[in-house]
Order: C-alpha cells, then structure tokens, then sequence
C-alpha cells in the first residue's frame, strides 16, 4: 500500500569487491549501497530474512525503508533503486538503495493489475484478452506512489482497445507515459491453419500404401519345409 514505511537495520561492509561479497552471501547477508541525495555512496549488508521481511510487505517494492545505519540513530527514508537476483534460487544477491526525500516527487514504475475480465462481453462472446503493456511509469511523492494500478476492463467488447488514457489513477500520481500507449485488447482468438498438402507428398503417402499392402502377401508365401512341419504337428521322440 503506498505511504507505507518500515524500519530496516543494516550494517557496514568493511571490505568490497566479488570475494566480500560471496563471504558476505555465505553468511546469510545481503551486500549493498545507500545512495544519498547529497552524501557519497555508503556500502553496507544487511540479513537476506530482513531484507525479504520488507520487501515481501503490504508496501511490495515501493514501500519507504527508513535505514539506520550501523551506530546510528537517524533514520535515512529510502526507496528500492535496483536490485539483482540469483536466477536459480530466486535470493536477492545485491541491492542499492537510494535516499528520498519525502516532500519531493520521484519516478517509478508501476505495474498494471486487470480485474473484471470474467465480466467484459467480449470475452463471454469467446473472446481472448491480450495484455499488451504490464507496467507504467509514474510520478508521485514517496509516500504515494502505489503498490500497482488496477485497469478495468469488464466493459470490453469484442475488438475493444483500452489505452493509457483510460487508466484513471489516485490523487497526486502522474502517469509519465505516452497516453495513447495500448494497455490491453480483447480479439477473437486466432485458429492455426494446417498447411495444404502437396501432391508430392500425397503420391509419396500413396506409395507407401501401397508398399504396406504388398507385405500380407508375402509373408504367407512361407517355405513348404515350414508348413510341412507345421502341419505334421508330430514331436520327434
């Protein structure tokens, strides 16, 4: 939820570099930078649990983390700046932080959550809802840029288009994009047409019949050996 703000204790890195940064993940921790308005960059780690504690909120990613660095007791209102993530366990590897301050607007990007889709006529015609753009980017004070916007699009019929423009936001939120920007579509859904076949391969199929058809027949031209034996139906003893 926007205007959401949560305390998060970090630590000083003493050391950089790739190596203090494996050791640091080993540990449990989360190496990163603050980045301040008018102060250098400040390297610092943090407990992956607390940093996934915050980041898994009510707020989502853009909740206000009030830092407190280590040995500190003012708190420096931050917003998620960027982040990177082990693709194949899905940990946050590394995460920058970037100081705000909160009668200031900032930039941000929002994603875009459709609701009343079983209800828009054209899907109940059978119609197949496309969506095109799956976030924008807005402006706002710190405190009120939204967690995600939400589009209805229960009144879409068949070959509806709705548009940026149609994308109605809270107070004090600005969408930055273009306003003819496509958000989403309902079309009819396309059916996969089965190449015609060649007379090539018709032949080619033909012939091949035609050769199985020919093996009944010469499989029942057994030796007579074999069917005398057969026949005979006698055990030596």
């Amino acid at each position: 939820m926007a205007g959401e703000r949560i305390k998060l204790e970090v630590r000083d890195r003493d050391g950089l570099g790739s190596r203090e940064s494996r050791r640091l993940r080993r540990a449990g921790f989360v190496p990163g930078v603050l980045y301040g308005a008018k102060t250098k960059a400040h390297p610092f780690c943090v407990e992956e649990r607390e940093l996934r504690r915050v980041l898994t909120g009510g707020g989502g990613l853009h909740v206000i983390l009030d830092v407190v660095l280590e040995g500190q007791k003012s708190t420096h209102p931050s917003v998620l700046k960027d982040y990177q993530s082990d693709p194949l366990k899905g940990r946050v590897t590394h995460v920058d932080l970037q100081e705000v301050r909160l009668d200031q607007p900032i930039h941000a990007t929002v994603p875009i959550h459709l609701i009343g889709g079983e209800d828009a006529p054209g899907v109940r015609e059978g119609g197949v809802v496309s969506q095109v753009a799956r976030d924008v980017n807005v402006e706002a004070l710190p405190m009120e840029i939204p967690e995600h916007l939400d589009l209805d699009i229960s009144g879409m019929q068949m070959n509806d288009t709705i548009r940026l423009a149609d994308l109605r936001t809270p107070e004090g939120v600005t969408l930055l994009d273009d306003v003819e920007t496509v958000l989403a579509t309902v079309t009819m859904p396309t059916r996969e047409v089965e190449p015609e076949e060649t007379a090539e391969e018709a032949a080619a199929e033909e012939g091949g019949a035609a050769e199985g058809e020919q093996a009944p027949e010469g499989a029942a031209d057994a030796p007579a050996g074999g069917d005398a034996a057969g026949d005979s139906g006698t055990v030596p003893g």
